[in-house]
């Protein structure tokens, strides 16, 4: 989705938000902005693309039609199958862990 944004820039922008924020908020999000080195539009929408696009990720209610959802069924029914190097690398902890 990361594309998204890239195209979405190109294209004539039409949309319009207007909200307010506290001083803190501002300067936080201005010093922000000038540290990536974008206008405060571009990193405010960038910033908003970015959480949206991962807010609409963690969603845990999917839609699927008839055929995706038996589909879907048919391989949760399946067997698990046994992946000896997926083993091996659960053994290990992560490097964040140690």
């Amino acid at each position: 989705m990361g594309n998204m944004v890239k195209k979405e820039n190109e294209a004539t922008r039409t949309a319009r938000f207007g909200f307010r924020a506290t001083h803190r908020q501002e300067v936080l999000i201005r010093r922000a902005a000038e540290a990536t080195r974008k206008s405060v539009t571009e990193f405010v929408l960038n910033s908003a693309c970015s959480a949206a696009e991962n807010a609409l990720l963690e969603q845990k209610l999917f839609f699927a039609d008839d055929e995706s959802w038996q589909t879907f069924l048919d391989a949760m029914e399946k067997p698990a199958k046994f992946k000896p190097r997926l083993c091996e690398l659960m053994r290990h902890r992560a490097p964040w862990e140690k």
